[in-house]
């Protein structure tokens, strides 16, 4: 798609259009999930992303339909019966912390209480105290992912908050730094999806896209969330700024990341681009970053525009990924519509309307 400015009520319709695929999503391949990461009728990781990019749109805009959607969802789902505790599951509890705040519904905050004290202090830890990557099909022993960062600890800072429990804070500061010691592939400056103290390796080596933006989409919400020893945001954001360094000189020419950010034989994925776009175009707002990498993200942006089809159904997204342990597994993914592409193409367009009001987009 060529590049073209947009203004505020096209960016709207946008968001309209992809908030109305993501709460129609269809399944379309065969599953091999205990449960669904494609219907928004089950609680889980692929869910949780989603919620939080609606919950992000009506704090922009303050769209009741929006809130009336989010409510009812969790109090299904709370009728339902939660699902077992784990890094996954976990994820949906941001956006719950968050509709505590505008509703004041004690039953929501019971819940945020004790998933929150559950990823504190008994969930499973690695050595050096990282959260171990258990889920839902497998307890990943060991293991550090990228994904953590996102789907648990994110939750974690935002309830030392809410609940003033600074060592909720400092326990959240604590994921991302180690996480950071043993993901950050130091020729790069981008991340490994995982490592593994079993083996002492980053399994394949991987530079996922999707894992990758988990950490800059994940970052810049963060810093809005907590606020951090001057020290430790400054390290963040030196990660931030030289994984950026990095994307830019691997972006296509269409302005999309592939899935294997330095392999260009895999497929361009839109998940990854938006997750990209959304946090580099934020840090750029809130002046993590500096003007000079507008471009890239204002060229990711439009390359996601592309693949919103006439549904609002954003295309060229990879189903959900476990730990690989070669780069063709990676390569043979599946693509389908997700939650998460929905959610990061949204993120990116609600950030967008920042940029629109001084005519960037």
């Amino acid at each position: 798609m060529p590049k073209q400015q947009l203004d505020r009520n096209e960016i709207e319709g946008l968001i309209q259009n992809v908030i109305s695929g993501m709460q129609n999503l269809e399944i379309t391949i065969q599953e091999d999930t205990p449960v669904s990461i494609i219907s928004m009728d089950k609680w889980d990781w692929s869910q949780g992303v989603g919620l939080f990019s609606l919950y992000r749109y009506y704090l922009e805009t303050g769209n009741e339909s929006i809130l009336t959607y989010l409510t009812d969802w969790f109090d299904n789902r709370i009728r339902e019966g939660l699902p077992a505790k784990n890094v996954n599951t976990m994820c949906p509890l941001l956006t719950l912390s968050y509709l505590y705040d505008l509703t004041g519904n004690p039953e929501y905050l019971r819940i945020c209480e004790e998933w929150a004290s559950y990823a504190v202090n008994e969930m499973p830890r690695t050595k050096e105290f990282g959260i171990t990557h258990n889920a839902i099909d497998n307890p990943n022993q060991g293991e550090l992912w990228d994904d953590t960062l996102y789907m648990t600890v994110l939750f974690m800072g935002r309830m030392g908050i809410l609940l003033n429990k600074e060592h909720y804070v400092q326990e959240s500061i604590r994921q991302f730094l180690v996480h950071l010691k043993y993901l950050t592939d130091t020729r790069t400056g981008l991340f490994f999806h995982g490592w593994t103290f079993e083996g002492n390796h980053n399994f394949a080596e991987v530079l996922w896209g999707r894992g990758n933006a988990w950490y800059t989409a994940g970052l810049v919400d963060f810093l809005d969330m907590v606020r951090l020893p001057l020290g430790v945001e400054l390290f963040l954001l030196s990660s931030l700024e030289r994984q950026v360094q990095t994307l830019a000189e691997y972006q296509a020419s269409s302005g999309m990341w592939h899935t294997l950010l330095d392999d260009p034989s895999s497929y361009e994925e839109t998940s990854a681009t938006a997750g990209f776009a959304y946090g580099i175009l934020k840090a750029i707002r809130k002046g993590y970053l500096s003007e000079s990498y507008r471009e890239i993200g204002m060229k990711a942006l439009h390359a996601v525009i592309g693949k919103i089809d006439e549904r609002g159904t954003v295309q060229g997204v990879s189903y959900g990924t476990r730990m690989g342990r070669t780069l063709d597994f990676y390569k043979e993914i599946p693509i389908c519509p997700m939650p998460y592409g929905q959610s990061m193409t949204l993120l990116m367009l609600v950030e967008s309307l920042r940029h629109a009001e001084d005519g960037q987009v």
